[in-house]
């Protein structure tokens, strides 16, 4: 995939991409670490593929039960610089989940940080080791992350209905294997993993029926993380 387009030098969007959203839950306030980093592509790749369904741009073929079949259904290339180069990717052919994963996950941790730093959701600050070696530190700055954590646990703790969105950002952090990260916020019970991997396969409730290729893509990326050995399929 393509990486010669810069997010960071396109306009911010308004309104913030289902990658931004999973990417700003992932990171832990307390440590400053993302939750998941060692699988962190694959979360991310997925929320971009199911943030192209959701807007209708792409499709997906589910005819074989773990080979689903991506491939792009709009003309347009999406506006956002986030996603552009995923739907470039996949306008070329169509191509299997697990493929796509792979190929455009990699390229999305930093652009979306920058993006989530230029929209004040996390602070970025530059650190020295030894007064040699320079890493980033991020902190929250906004109340995006607080807002969506709450969404999320009323769907998952309360039984709430949730929107196509929240559906989709629990069902991704249930595929990830890093719900139990989010104990103090959302208490790991068997009641919660259930209802998480039930969002996993597309048991989204009213948000289901105008959301039918996302929970086909959601799906498929929880299939093929347990098909790479990343996550475990069992509590």
């Amino acid at each position: 995939m393509s990486a010669d387009r810069s997010p960071s030098a396109e306009p911010t969007p308004t309104e913030p991409s289902l990658v931004e959203d999973v990417l700003l839950l992932l990171f832990q306030p307390d440590s400053g670490t993302i939750a998941g980093e060692n699988i962190l592509y694959y979360v991310l790749g997925g929320a971009a593929v199911a943030d192209l369904a959701l807007t209708g741009a792409v499709d997906v073929d589910d005819t074989r039960l773990f080979a689903r079949s991506v491939s792009t259904t709009a003309d347009e290339r999406p506006a956002d610089e986030l996603l552009a180069p995923v739907w470039d990717y996949l306008q070329k052919k169509p191509r299997d989940v697990q493929t796509v994963l792979a190929a455009v996950g990699p390229n999305l941790r930093e652009p979306t940080l920058e993006r989530l730093v230029a929209r004040g959701e996390l602070r970025a600050e530059t650190r020295k080791t030894l007064g040699v070696f320079s890493s980033t530190h991020y902190t929250l700055g906004g109340d995006r992350r607080a807002r969506l954590l709450d969404a999320v646990r009323a769907a998952l703790v309360d039984g709430a209905d949730p929107d196509a969105r929240t559906a989709a950002l629990a069902g991704l952090l249930s595929a990830s294997d890093t719900l139990p990260w989010f104990d103090r916020e959302i208490p790991w019970t068997s009641a919660v993993y259930t209802r998480g991997k039930a969002f996993e396969q597309g048991d989204w409730g009213a948000a289901a029926a105008a959301s039918a290729v996302a929970r086909t893509v959601l799906a498929g990326v929880a299939s093929s993380l347990v098909i790479a050995g990343v996550v475990s399929s069992r509590p």
